[in-house]
């Protein structure tokens, strides 16, 4: 993976690196990560965060992903019934023993064609 370039930025790479942090890893608004920055004694807009935010932000998570540790071989399937705008959905999700959430998919109908395909997937995306 190439690394990322912050080339033709006004701001150095860890500013950039630490705004977003801060907005994807604590949901923060724009607005609230420019005052935190401002704090800093960093004057930066808004604008330039979500822009940086759409930029990087999908960069940034696929490398976290990388570094990720990869899941426990041992996990199991849960089956929730939910209500999501007033209408009742199935909720699958994949969880390995140690509570990570490996998978999920939500349907309106109880069909055994979405579980087989949701464990089809789950064994296919495993580690060998």
């Amino acid at each position: 993976m190439k690394p990322l370039s912050f080339k033709r930025h006004r701001f150095p790479a860890e500013v950039i690196r630490h705004a977003v942090w801060l907005y994807f890893r604590f949901s923060l608004s724009l607005r609230d990560v420019e005052e935190l920055l401002a704090a800093r004694g960093i004057e930066v807009s808004y604008e330039t965060i979500r822009c940086w935010t759409i930029k990087f932000g999908p960069q940034i998570a696929r490398r976290l992903k990388r570094l990720r540790p990869s899941p426990s071989p041992r996990w199991h399937l849960d089956e929730v019934v939910c209500s999501i705008g007033g209408k009742r959905m199935f909720l699958w999700r994949a969880v390995d023993d140690e509570g990570e959430v490996l998978d999920l998919v939500v349907q309106r109908r109880r069909d055994t064609e979405a579980a087989l395909v949701l464990l089809k997937r789950l064994l296919r995306n495993q580690p060998v």
